[in-house]
Order: C-alpha cells, then sequence, then structure tokens
C-alpha cells in the first residue's frame, strides 16, 4: 500500500535514525577527542576522496536530467563544492583543513593513500547515481536530512580537543551548515513528489539505505586500517608520508 506523504517521509527518517554514520564508534573516538593525529589524517585523506567525486556524481545525475528547472536547481550542488568566483567551495575548504592537520594539500589532492575500500564504496556511490532512476539517485542523496546534526557535533567536538581546529579548518563543516538546508528541502520535496507508488517508495528508500552503507563502509574501513587491528591495506596511507613537514624538507 503506498505511504502517504507523511508516513513516507517519516519512514525515511527512521532509516537515518537507524543507520546515519553519527552512530559509528569512530565518530565518537573522533568528536571525543581520542583520534591520534594519524587518525585524524588517516581520516581526512579518506574523506576527501568522497568530497572530489561529489561533483562529479552531480554532474553525472544533470547528464541525465531532461528538465531544466530541475537541472537549475540542482547545479548550485557542483558549485558549493568546487566554487565559483565568490565562493572558494567546499574542496578547497577541506584542503585548508588537510592542512591544519599537518598534511600536505597536494598529496591529499593526488587521492594517493586512500584505502580501497572507500573507492570501491564511493565509486559504487557515483555509478549508483549514474545507473539508477532520477527518483532513486535524489533518494540517495537524502543523507543530507542527518547531516546537520553530525557537522554541529563534530564542530563542538574538533574545537574542544584538538590543536588544529579553528574558524579556518573547520569552514567546510560551518559551510554545510548553511549550504545544506536547501538541498535537504529541494530533494526531500521532490521525492515526496515523484514517490508516488508503492513501489516507486520502497525503491527510494532501498536507495537511501544503500547510501547510508556507502558512508557507513568508509568509516569501518578506516577503523580496520587505522584503529583496530590497525592493518594497513596495499596501497592504503602509511603514517609520516604525505606531510607538510616532508614538503618543506
Amino acid at each position: 500500500m503506498t505511504q502517504t506523504r507523511e508516513d513516507f517521509e517519516a519512514r525515511l527518517r527512521q532509516i537515518g535514525a537507524e543507520r546515519y554514520h553519527d552512530l559509528h564508534p569512530f565518530h565518537d573516538r573522533l568528536h571525543g577527542g581520542d583520534c591520534t593525529p594519524d587518525q585524524v589524517r588517516a581520516w581526512v585523506i579518506n574523506r576527501y576522496y568522497y568530497q572530489h567525486s561529489i561533483p562529479m556524481k552531480d554532474a553525472a545525475f544533470m547528464s541525465r536530467v531532461e528538465d531544466p528547472a530541475l537541472r537549475r536547481a540542482w547545479r548550485s550542488r557542483i558549485e558549493d563544492h568546487d566554487g565559483t568566483e565568490d565562493n572558494e567551495g567546499g574542496i578547497r575548504r577541506w584542503l585548508r583543513l588537510a592542512e591544519a592537520v599537518g598534511l600536505d594539500p597536494d598529496y591529499v589532492a593526488s587521492r594517493t593513500g586512500v584505502l580501497p575500500a572507500t573507492k570501491f564504496a564511493v565509486d559504487a556511490y557515483v555509478r549508483f547515481v549514474r545507473e539508477k532512476t532520477l527518483l532513486e539517485a535524489v533518494a540517495a542523496s537524502l543523507t543530507e536530512l542527518f547531516a546537520p546534526k553530525i557537522h554541529a557535533s563534530r564542530i563542538e567536538g574538533l574545537l574542544k580537543n584538538y590543536d588544529f581546529a579553528d574558524d579556518s579548518s573547520l569552514s567546510y563543516f560551518r559551510n554545510r551548515l548553511k549550504e545544506a538546508p536547501k538541498d535537504v528541502a529541494f530533494g526531500l520535496g521532490w521525492v515526496l513528489d515523484h514517490a508516488d507508488t508503492q513501489e516507486k517508495q520502497d525503491a527510494a528508500a532501498k536507495a537511501l539505505i544503500f547510501k547510508t552503507d556507502v558512508l557507513w563502509s568508509q568509516l569501518d574501513a578506516l577503523w580496520a586500517a587505522y584503529v583496530e587491528p590497525g592493518r594497513i591495506p596495499p596501497g592504503g596511507w602509511q603514517p609520516g608520508t604525505g606531510l607538510l613537514d616532508a614538503r618543506a624538507a
């Protein structure tokens, strides 16, 4: 049976309450000040691969959209990450965080040292958006519904527990608190408007679950490589490499 608009929205929000990556123990460790400098660096390096790929995901989505109104509404997402003349963009802000934690931003931007599991997860998301229905692609983006809470917790926790944290290094998260609400409002409204059968609602819910799995699996990979058991796979970043002081030397 097709759910009412209100019930279907509640279903989507429940997925986040149960599966969003704010529940992952790595985030408890990071926000609580329990990560070592190298664990923070590993997180920054691997998360960059996701940040780098988001505009390509959005470009792949837009290339399939025939409705100019939808393309116009979606275009700002690429600009938010890649930047414009008046906005440096999220990717540049993330590289400023990388520099603040002692990493060479050129090294991070090269995507050298990204864990294989991170690549598999993020590439799967880009491919999902490229190949699935537009409804599923938009629904997968609805993890943004749950992002403001984790951004606020991250800002508070990093400022409290780490010397590198300041307004400059955390500007990515502060800007997302301003940018994300418009994306959330549009994306959620679009999904609720277009998921007008039980089949479509089920597909949209599964897409959102898939996206939560993409985010969770990245943290699982970080935990296994840099927390416990601490086995870094071939190709993964090795502590001591890609640092700012190494470039200066």
